[in-house]
């Protein structure tokens, strides 16, 4: 009989029992189709009085924290060579664990954490916690010069835990430049996700080229100004730039890229609609927006080649703090770089108070939510979705306020609006 595991499938807390149960010869299921909010339930909340995940049910029952839930999977094997095979290793290996939870994990969290708008951006902060990591990769670092793995010459739980605590830093914040510091904790982590087990659970990893950007703050006084501004996204070319002159700077030799798959939406049937031409359009219209840009979008908008949708934010209820709200929307955005060539958005902040209501209307390529971006954007699951019935005039109407920023928009307030092209 499986373990059932609850979490999302990105969620690298998850990643550690998942590995666990790989070298152990244990099975786990993820509970297919987890969603956030799905950790608020009263049944969930019996597992895990916190409503954190992830929590794994057993037969015995449920067991939360996600280092005890590894332990656990490991020791289902008699003499689990993950825990070593004597009383020292035993000891070195939960050693190693403490350090992984107590000095690389919450110091990745305190710079990913408000970088994601998920806490207030304070730079003295950021730099706190970067110096503590810099410290905890300095020793890490001295450990692994004479070391191929943590504990003795063989993967242990400590290795796993470690790794997918690294995980989230070298995917999203630390660069290469970054970890050059450190190149033995570098083999290492290289090391380690390229194992078939491990490699088996996180798929193919790649290491960041930029950290990510501190989201920006916006006043919400004169927020249609704030966002008419944004069509010119030089920042982002901006930050682009960057990220390309470190590698070149150093002189670095890089292998010929491989030709990647194509995309299966460049291989659906030419549109009429050029996605760039309504882009540009957008962009350029600044006076009589209802009688060129409007108008211009639906001569150009091809129902069969495109597909029009609503999101609506699942859990407006804690949007309690505006601009974290905002920054929150800017981060999804950001996320959604990788569906620049495939869609357009809008995404609106609404209400004079708290809490704020996020809304937005999409245009994708194809006629369903391009799967690659449901896998790659967790975001994703943070909101509900409908398809735009254009046959319907009030949905068409909609349609039409949040291209144009209309304020009010439903009867509430417009804080805040960006644009995704």
């Amino acid at each position: 009989m499986a373990l059932v595991l609850h979490a999302g499938k990105t969620n690298k807390n998850a990643f550690k029992a998942l590995i666990a149960a790989e070298y152990s010869g244990v099975q786990v299921e993820l509970v297919p189709n987890f969603e956030v909010g799905a950790n608020k339930t009263p049944e969930f909340i019996k597992m895990n009085p916190i409503g954190k995940v992830p929590v794994l049910e057993t037969p015995d029952g449920p067991i939360f924290e996600s280092n005890a839930i590894a332990r656990y999977i490991t020791r289902l094997k008699p003499d689990n060579p993950l825990y070593g095979s004597a009383l020292i290793d035993y000891a070195r290996i939960e050693q190693w664990i403490d350090f992984a939870s107590l000095e690389i994990d919450p110091n990745i969290l305190n710079w990913y954490r408000p970088r994601m708008g998920y806490g207030v951006y304070l730079p003295p902060v950021e730099e706190a916690a970067i110096s503590a990591l810099k410290r905890a990769l300095g020793a890490l670092n001295t450990h692994l010069a004479l070391n191929t793995y943590l504990v003795g010459h063989a993967v242990t739980l400590a290795d796993i835990i470690l790794t997918c605590n690294l995980f989230l830093g070298f995917t999203h914040l630390m660069t290469k430049s970054f970890t050059a510091e450190f190149p033995h904790v570098e083999r290492y982590f290289w090391t380690l996700i390229n194992q078939p087990n491990f490699k088996k659970v996180l798929g193919e990893v790649k290491q960041s080229d930029k950290v990510l950007p501190v989201p920006s703050v916006k006043k919400p006084s004169k927020p249609k100004e704030a966002a008419k501004s944004k069509p010119k996204e030089e920042p982002k070319k901006e930050v682009k730039k960057e990220a390309a002159q470190p590698a070149a700077e150093a002189g670095e030799e890089e292998e010929a890229p491989k030709p990647k798959p194509k995309n299966p939406l460049d291989l659906l049937p030419p549109s009429k609609m050029i996605l760039d031409e309504w882009k540009r359009l957008y962009s350029n219209t600044k006076t009589n927006f209802r009688e060129v840009a409007i108008k211009g979008f639906w001569d150009m908008y091809d129902p069969e080649g495109y597909s029009l949708w609503f999101c609506d934010y699942k859990y407006n209820d804690e949007n309690t703090v505006s601009f974290v709200t905002m920054n929150k929307v800017g981060g999804f955005l950001q996320r959604m770089d990788l569906a620049r060539k495939y869609a357009f958005g809008k995404m609106l902040v609404i209400g004079s108070g708290p809490p704020f209501k996020v809304r937005g209307l999409w245009l994708f390529r194809g006629q369903e939510i391009p799967q690659f971006v449901l896998d790659e954007c967790y975001d994703m699951e943070l909101y509900d979705w409908r398809k735009v019935d254009i046959a319907d005039e009030a949905q068409k109407e909609r349609v039409n306020q949040m291209i144009e920023d209309q304020e009010p928009f439903e009867g509430e307030a417009l804080l805040d609006a960006k644009c995704f092209k």
